[in-house]
């Protein structure tokens, strides 16, 4: 096969050809699900190339897709490489400033966009940026009015005809495997976005490696609900293709717990934050039920426990634990696993550091969460379990073909032939990340004995007190939320005299807690400035301390009545905490932490 993902497709097309690869929501509907097959979706996307040929678009333009998911964003995507093009994504809630940073720079001159706020957005580039010149518009229902937008049936018609095929052909022809596939920016936790470049081979190189650790093949359905503009469920994505399986787009994450059952998938990528709010859900509707039935539940997953263990250790369970566990399934694992979907033989998860003690409990349910390690910088994935040997303290064993070593410092550096070109008009960020081959990941962690990963923390998010401790933030909030009051937590203290920490309670575990002390309240707001509120989390978070050092302890902290999300500008779009903008965000509520 041509190292070329348009090739691949096509190949792919040749050989199931009315066999469905994409489910997609129907508008009747919010239960039914409509198709596209290989045949339909290869065709598609030679119409996307040719119409970008015809508006004149040549080799090597950077092309954007500012879209939620849905079957279209793959289409053009494929569509853009087909023309040789370079895929330029936008997460879904960009700004329009984080916009104009990348069209500035990339000097793009085509976005496809999904809903109106999007088009909004993109209209508001035309006249604000020297090289945007057009607007494809998938959402059917968004008017198109300006002569410079286009909605999607129109300009897919552009290229439902021979004229530009010839030259379509050539291209696809003399495609090379180190033609520039995508431009990824960084989601700017710090400073400005960086232009992660990958090529073709590159994502071939993730294949082969994937190949070599899970198992994923043409009966396999997966749900894409994370961002296709991040790295991970667009890398997984065209595994998926790879694979000859099929994708199932699910537009709003939020719906993602409604719609498995409906779905029903094998495999899907996740983040740990999913397995963190289902596992609050599971908790929350487990404290409604009678004792008896909360024994039963507790029992089961005791049960799954040890039999997760063996199976973590490639070995077999005693006949008495099997006998056990089958009983467990019946009564309450198979139930757990319905929430999604009853299907699941596997889902990789990566992109934060999630708690050992949610790995062992998903596991237990007999959800193998197949939690790994890996960046932008390197398509994705450099560790993940294997499927009968893991560790839950640990990101993985590295994947086949890559080396890991750890500097002096502590820092993770990656070589291999998934790790990226550079940085897009960025030369010198380029070389402070590459050196001789090596990427330097800005990750702390080691290798276990067994050459397993451990991420610890970020570098520059390493706390360093003014009497010049070192204290993981990682490690404190990692721990804090495991709490079941506790939501979300920053730790602060670089350069201050002790840390202090942000607490977002769980509001609905707090509300019960509220109600069990007979507490009054108004709101959010009046409910954390409560006296006795204060007091309930100061005792419990000298509990989760009790084996702190004295310097790692959290002497003093705030609790917050509005949780960090993506649109108060509190995380990224891939979840991850804007730990500069809370600090400037709270920064009066953190100096009263430091006043006595």
């Amino acid at each position: 096969m041509k190292q070329h993902l348009v090739s691949m497709l096509l190949e792919r097309a040749t050989q199931y050809g009315s066999k469905e690869v994409f489910k997609f929501k129907s508008t009747s509907s919010v239960s039914k699900y409509e198709s596209i097959t290989w045949n339909d979706f290869a065709s598609q996307v030679k119409n996307v190339s040719r119409a970008l040929i015809s508006l004149g678009f040549k080799e090597v333009d950077n092309i954007g897709i500012f879209s939620d998911n849905r079957p279209e964003w793959t289409i053009a995507d494929f569509g853009i490489l087909g023309s040789r093009g370079v895929v330029v994504p936008f997460y879904a809630t960009s700004s329009k400033q984080q916009l104009k940073y990348i069209v500035d720079e990339t000097k793009m001159g085509l976005i496809f966009v999904g809903n109106s706020e999007q088009y909004e957005k993109a209209l508001w580039l035309l006249e604000n940026t020297e090289t945007m010149a057009k607007i494809v518009v998938f959402d059917p229902t968004v008017k198109v009015a300006n002569e410079k937008c286009i909605d999607w049936k129109t300009f897919c018609e552009l290229g439902n005809n021979d004229n530009h095929t010839e030259q379509l052909n050539k291209y696809i022809d003399e495609a090379q495997p180190s033609d520039l596939a995508t431009i990824i920016y960084t989601s700017g936790t710090t400073g400005e976005p960086k232009g992660v470049m990958l090529d073709h081979a590159q994502f071939f190189s993730c294949f082969r490696i994937h190949d070599e650790r899970l198992d994923v093949n043409e009966s396999d359905l997966s749900a894409c609900f994370l961002p296709l503009s991040h790295v991970f469920e667009r890398t997984w994505t065209y595994f998926i293709i790879y694979r000859g399986a099929r994708n199932a787009y699910i537009d709003n994450p939020r719906e993602i717990i409604s719609q498995l059952p409906i779905i029903k998938p094998t495999v899907m990528c996740t983040v740990p934050r999913f397995f963190e709010k289902t596992y609050e859900g599971i908790q929350l509707e487990l404290a409604k039920w009678p004792a008896v039935k909360q024994n039963i539940f507790n029992w089961s997953i005791a049960i799954g426990h040890k039999h997760s263990e063996y199976l973590s250790k490639a070995q077999k369970p005693p006949k008495s634990l099997t006998v056990k566990h089958a009983v467990a399934n019946k009564l309450v694992l198979k139930k757990l696993r319905s929430v999604f979907g009853g299907n699941i033989k596997f889902m990789p998860c990566a992109g934060a550091a999630i708690s050992p003690k949610l790995l062992r409990f998903f596991h237990a349910a007999g959800i193998f969460v197949n939690y790994g390690y890996g960046a932008t910088e390197t398509t994705a994935t450099v560790s993940c379990f294997k499927s009968n040997r893991y560790d839950f303290d640990v990101c993985g064993s590295i994947m086949p073909g890559l080396e890991v070593n750890i500097s002096d410092n502590g820092e993770i550096l990656i070589k291999g032939s998934t790790v990226f070109k550079g940085y897009y008009n960025k030369p010198e960020e380029t070389s402070k990340s590459l050196i001789d081959g090596w990427y330097q990941s800005g990750d702390k962690g080691y290798l276990t004995p067994n050459g397993d990963l451990v991420m610890t923390d970020r570098i520059k998010d390493l706390i360093k007190t003014s009497v010049g401790k070192y204290v993981s933030p990682q490690k404190i909030e990692l721990l804090f939320t495991q709490d079941p009051l506790i939501e979300q937590v920053i730790a602060i203290g670089d350069f201050r005299k002790y840390v202090s920490a942000l607490i977002v309670p769980s509001f609905e575990m707090l509300k019960r807690e509220a109600q069990k002390m007979g507490i009054e309240y108004t709101d959010f707001m009046d409910l954390v400035s409560k006296k006795e509120i204060i007091d309930l989390y100061s005792v419990r978070i000298e509990q989760i301390q009790v084996d702190f050092t004295s310097y790692e302890k959290v002497v003093k902290f705030k609790l917050l009545a509005e949780p960090f999300s993506i649109q108060n500008g509190m995380l990224t779009n891939t979840l991850k905490v804007r730990r500069n903008a809370l600090i400037e965000q709270y920064k009066n509520e953190i100096e009263e932490m430091y006043l006595s």
